[in-house]
């Protein structure tokens, strides 16, 4: 069960950085799009459905599924 944790964690923590890079791309494409520099907007938005979607319900889900292990292996212990 350990090692499940462990993967899934990882998991976690990759997918956060990559979500926090989509939306740094996003923020700087947005001020590119104000100054006139083209710096993907249009791409990012392509992108948005099929793959920053689901990379965020990943890192909300994993984050939930985390959390509720946590507290059944806790009460598991409490109780042994």
């Amino acid at each position: 069960m350990q090692t499940v944790l462990n993967w899934l964690n990882t998991l976690l923590v990759v997918n956060f950085f990559f979500v926090l890079g989509s939306l740094l791309w996003l923020a700087l494409a947005v001020i590119g799009r104000g100054t006139g520099i083209s710096l993907g907007l249009d791409l990012w938005y392509r992108l948005w459905e099929p793959v920053f979607t689901p990379a965020i319900g990943l890192l909300m889900g994993g984050a939930l599924l985390t959390g509720a292990i946590a507290q059944i292996n806790k009460r598991l212990n409490r109780d042994a």
